[in-house]
């Protein structure tokens, strides 16, 4: 057995019984009345990082809710470590459809149960009981600091502010984060790439009030079907954004990278029987696995106009809303791509109505090359602890964040989570199986070697 092994053995509950000191503080910052629970996260983190042996730990405020930050400085020479977690979680609603206590842990089937297990306080907190063994074991290879922002869950809109002002404080070579997932239980990846945002509402405008559909339909154009031309007209046949310029920067993937991502085990039959589809649907020439991860995407998130209530109405409604998102990939600007896309709405609306397209969210795409020494030890560490190589995972998701870290601190984020599809993170009932709570805090000090060793031949 390793010494971390023989680590974790020792002082198992103990690691259980302080992970479940912080699931207990409801810390929803979506909610204003959690506003005092938010410090009280905070606190009990700085507590448990300087514990562990932080040389420093401090609550530090910001527009909002508080950033804990910690740092253990070895050696100015050595490479820099920099943890990013977050300490806030998601509402609970509905109650009733939780089978405990969401802020109450319980341990049942292996697994821990309540709100933030995964998500990310526990992921996060594996982090500060590896930094403790390192430290305890001496073995702790380079410099680490912790950054962990209570406001993740309403999109991190102090957390980019506070990088500018604190660059100097928040250097390191790589930011380590455990906030994703694995692809299955036993089967390790590492999250490579996210996939960047834009988001719009737009409003089309015909007449000055609605109309009877009898006496104008057919001389006076109807909103809802201009607004209906205009979305078909955002995508071709073969499923493709048809905006001119839209694919402009799209950074292409290697063979050898598509080949790696394809590898991820798919069950195209259960994937269609899961969300009751009978064919799968996307841009022409791509894999399922291609398309939600390193193709962009056009949706309609929502459309709306005219009357919707019971019966009929003949009516000619005066409005039509829709709102439309685009998911990004590296070498596309969110807000290029935004102002096209009204442009290109516009440039095609009828002088019979008018058009107004207002962005109204956007994030940046990520990518971290597999050959980036932060992936390469993270494989060696997952190879190790696992027994099996980790596949790169381009996400469909976003987390805007971690491309705003590369922006603002100049700084690549490696996405080494222990999570799994299967945890119901932000739902009733979230979970983390404790058998991964623990490999995490094995894993994650061999990444630390690795890395180290493999920076400084560089």
């Amino acid at each position: 057995m390793s010494d971390v092994l023989k680590y974790i053995e020792k002082n198992k509950q103990r690691f259980i019984d302080e992970l479940f000191g912080l699931i207990r503080i409801p810390s929803i910052s979506s909610l204003p009345e959690h506003k005092n629970d938010m410090y009280r996260a905070a606190e009990y983190l700085k507590k448990s990082l300087l514990d562990a042996g932080a040389d420093k730990a401090e609550v530090m405020e910001t527009e909002g809710n508080p950033v804990v930050y910690a740092e253990k400085i070895i050696d100015p020479k050595l490479p820099t470590v920099l943890v990013y977690a977050h300490s806030d979680v998601m509402p609970v609603d509905p109650l009733e459809l939780w089978h405990s206590d969401p802020f109450e842990p319980e341990i049942r089937d292996g697994k821990i149960w309540a709100r933030g297990a995964d998500d990310d306080k526990g992921q996060g907190f594996m982090h500060v009981k590896a930094f403790e063994y390192m430290v305890q074991s001496n073995t702790l290879p380079c410099n680490v600091k912790f950054m962990i922002e209570g406001e993740e869950e309403i999109g991190s809109p102090n957390l980019g502010k506070f990088c500018e002002q604190h660059k100097e404080m928040l250097k390191a070579d790589v930011i380590l984060v455990s906030d994703t997932t694995m692809i299955a239980p036993g089967k390790p990846s590492i999250t490579t790439g996210l996939r960047g945002l834009a988001y719009w509402q737009v409003e089309v405008t015909g007449p000055n009030r609605d109309l009877h559909s009898g006496l104008f339909g057919g001389a006076v154009a109807n909103p809802i079907n201009i607004l209906c031309r205009l979305i078909e007209k955002c995508t071709d046949k073969n499923n493709a954004i048809a905006i001119p310029g839209f694919y402009d920067g799209v950074k292409p993937v290697s063979y050898e990278e598509r080949k790696l991502l394809n590898m991820r085990p798919f069950d195209k039959e259960a994937y269609k029987n899961a969300i009751g589809v009978e064919k799968l649907f996307g841009e022409m020439g791509y894999t399922t696995i291609e398309r939600t991860g390193i193709r962009p995407s056009f949706d309609v998130c929502g459309i709306w106009g005219g009357y919707t209530g019971e019966g009929a109405k003949t009516v000619l409604p005066s409005k039509a809303y829709a709102k439309l998102s685009c998911r990004l990939v590296p070498g596309q600007n969110h807000e290029k791509i935004a102002e096209l896309m009204e442009w290109y709405l516009q440039s095609l609306s009828p002088k019979a109505v008018k058009v107004k397209v207002v962005a109204l969210h956007g994030g940046q795409a990520y990518v971290c090359p597999i050959d980036h020494p932060a992936y390469l030890a993270a494989e060696k560490a997952l190879i190790q602890t696992m027994g099996v190589k980790p596949i790169p995972v381009r996400s469909g998701g976003s987390i805007p964040i971690i491309a705003t870290f590369e922006q603002v601190l100049g700084i690549k984020s490696i996405l080494m989570g222990f999570g799994l599809e299967s945890d119901a993170i932000h739902s009733p009932n979230e979970n983390y199986p404790v058998e991964n709570f623990f490999k995490g805090i094995e894993t994650i000090p061999l990444f630390y070697r690795y890395f180290s060793e493999i920076t400084n031949l560089k």
